[in-house]
């Protein structure tokens, strides 16, 4: 429940790192993330110890690791550390995690390097004192493939998309995050939404009651419904009685058919802790059973909250800080028996959980696809960002932070995605204050969505040299417009994204350094699209640009380089063009003269006029034959080489630059 929830974890810059997982007996397995290609199989652990004891120690082993290392026996030591770090349990992560990263050392060595780095993640995510975290970010900077400063600003890209929109006629989605309305919504805090499976029933926690307590009132947490009819209109939230009390009742989750609700009650008479889970069936006269407590298998004596059912509802994913996790709080488990019965709680382990808070899991009502909000894992854009983790064969992937599209400066948590994988659903504050949580809905992007696993790679380099260009790489979905995140070219002039597969899509490369990039491709699995350009000289001429003699009309066949150079002023705004015209030196030089001014003229009023870039930007001037490339024109190709139009694209030097220092 929220009050609880921020009383037991605070807000913490993110300082770890996510980490893999592992398997029975060394087997090899197939694991899809969004840092390694998807047809990459490497080898992990097992951490056999995990729910089965607190921790694992044996002197008799310990005391052989520390004289093999003193021995510098490497390839010994190797074998003994994977075999007993294999056998950690929870408190090993925290207490001995200076073996984890001296078994990614000699996994370096005498292992796979994939495995190693798997391992370094371990350690990043884990770790409290006494590991060289630096060392590790130095030489393993492809540990943080989704590096937040990969992502182009968004402000900055939607000013981008502004300023082009004139000329260009395909225009990028963008989600609009919309408030769900006074209906739903109430002057008090609104959180913890929750659908069902046709998405037309939400059940969310609200603190609009208010308690007279002769002194004071008291803010009541209860739960609240409310249905979507045919045209799409929620109807005015109303409270479920049956489930509420004069306790604090939150963080509801509905099964797919709606039948079931699981929740939070907190510190109410009869439970184990601060918060436990309760349990309530939908009967057929559409009342609800009476709320029952889940027990002491699934409930403990701390804080239980943040509920989340599978499809068929057999499995239950709930966040608890009891004693014995990984960090401040975890995500647990627990599974339902043909009897009905629950088993005893597991920890999920040391992929999903870390050493900071891990809360908030959803499970999608279609795919295999566990989400969930961490402060506690490798990248992020604020303090809690909400993370994406698929189930394949029995085993969790690496998460996956859905993007800066959705994950903002500050928190998020408690939210929900429609079994159509189009809406967000999730609670927030236009201000600091959490007691002023409304739930609105936004368009579920590329990185959030369930589908999104094929991996699209590539790089621009310089065709001239082969060295790489730097910019910005954008990728819009032609067919279904989900919104990607754009993203930088990395320092190799490379890209990566996940996307949905079969799907038309438009791949747009820009930068200071050359002319714009469109393709348009269809993807039918991993792909790699590495592209070369020529850069931009500081002077330039276009084949296409010739004009018929003694005319200054443009051609249909000039646009397309027009253009070219058109979206480059309006994706660098902060540079200026200058267009010289020539002519031949045959016929009257005072005509010659006016004709390349006219040609001049021409093309910087389509650029001006048509494309709408402004004037000032824009210098046109006509030289006649006073410049010729060839002085004694003697053949025809000789004339052609002087009737030309040539493109200067400058950035204005500024004083300080002119200077060379900062004062």
């Amino acid at each position: 429940m929220r009050r609880n929830f921020h009383r037991h974890i605070g807000f913490f810059l993110v300082l770890l790192s996510l980490a893999t997982f592992a398997q029975k007996g060394r087997k090899e397995v197939q694991i899809v993330t969004d840092s390694i290609p998807t047809d990459v199989v490497f080898n992990a652990y097992e951490f056999k110890g995990i729910n089965k004891y607190p921790e694992y120690f044996n002197k008799q082993k310990l005391e052989r690791i520390i004289a093999l290392d003193k021995s510098e026996k490497w390839e010994e030591l190797y074998s003994a550390l994977k075999d007993y770090v294999g056998r950690f349990g929870i408190r090993n992560f925290y207490k001995d995690t200076k073996l984890i990263w001296r078994l990614a050392k000699m996994t370096e060595l005498f292992g796979d390097p994939e495995e190693a780095k798997t391992l370094y993640r371990m350690v990043l995510r884990h770790h409290y004192q006494g590991i060289s975290i630096k060392e590790i970010e130095l030489y393993y900077d492809s540990l943080n493939r989704q590096a937040a400063e990969q992502f182009v600003p968004i402000d900055y890209y939607y000013e981008l998309v502004e300023h082009r929109k004139l000329i260009d006629t395909l225009q990028p989605p963008r989600g609009v995050l919309l408030n769900m309305g006074m209906l739903v919504n109430s002057a008090s805090a609104d959180y913890g939404p929750s659908l069902n499976i046709h998405n037309d029933i939400l059940v969310f926690t609200s603190k609009r009651k208010q308690v007279d307590e002769t002194i004071r009132f008291r803010e009541d947490e209860d739960l609240f419904f409310s249905r979507k009819d045919p045209y799409g209109t929620w109807s005015k939230a109303k409270p479920i009685d049956k489930l509420n009390s004069h306790y604090n009742e939150g963080s509801p989750c509905l099964s797919g058919d709606g039948k079931t609700l699981v929740f939070s009650r907190c510190e109410s008479p009869g439970s184990y802790g601060d918060c436990d889970l309760f349990i309530a069936t939908l009967q057929e006269d559409s009342t609800w059973t009476r709320p029952e407590n889940l027990g002491v298998s699934v409930n403990s004596l701390a804080w239980d909250s943040h509920p989340a059912l599978t499809h068929v509802g057999d499995t239950l994913f709930f966040s608890s800080d009891r004693l014995g996790g990984f960090g401040l709080a975890d995500i647990y488990y627990t599974t339902r028996d043909e009897k009905g019965r629950w088993s005893a709680a597991l920890n999920m382990g040391p992929v999903v959980n870390t050493r900071q808070n891990d809360v908030s899991p959803f499970y999608h009502p279609v795919y295999e696809v566990l989400y969930f909000s961490s402060n506690g894992q490798l990248y992020n854009f604020g303090e809690f960002d909400i993370y994406k983790a698929y189930h394949s064969n029995g085993y969790w992937t690496e998460p996956q932070n859905i993007g800066p599209l959705v994950n903002g400066r500050g928190s998020e948590f408690y939210f929900t995605i429609d079994s159509e994988s189009e809406l967000l659903f999730y609670a927030r504050s236009s201000t600091r204050d959490l007691n002023k949580q409304d739930i609105y809905s936004f368009p579920l992007p590329m990185e959030a969505q369930p589908e999104a696993t094929t991996t699209v790679t590539g790089n621009l380099t310089d065709s001239l040299t082969g060295a790489a260009f730097q910019g910005i790489v954008s990728i819009i979905d032609l067919d279904k417009g989900h919104e990607v995140a754009p993203k930088f070219l990395k320092q190799d002039g490379s890209f990566e994204f996940e996307l949905i597969n079969q799907r038309n899509y438009l791949l747009i490369l820009q930068g200071d350094d050359f002319f714009r990039i469109e393709e348009v491709f269809y993807l039918d699995g991993p792909m790699e699209l590495n592209k070369v350009t020529e850069p931009i000289a500081s002077k330039m001429k276009f084949e296409s640009i010739e004009f018929d003699v003694g005319k200054a009309e443009l051609k249909a066949e000039m646009y397309a380089d027009l253009n070219k150079v058109v979206n480059f002023l309006y994706d660098n705004i902060d540079f200026k063009l200058k267009i010289s015209g020539h002519t031949d030196s045959v016929g009257d030089p005072e005509k010659n003269l006016q004709l390349s001014q006219e040609r001049a003229e021409n093309i910087r009023d389509y650029i001006v006029v048509f494309a709408g870039i402004f004037e000032g930007r824009i210098e046109a001037t006509g030289y006649g034959d006073q410049q010729p490339i060839v002085e004694e024109e003697v053949t025809e190709e000789d004339k052609k080489l002087n009737r030309r139009v040539e493109f200067e694209i400058y950035r204005e030097v500024s004083p300080v630059e002119e200077n060379g220092n900062d004062f």
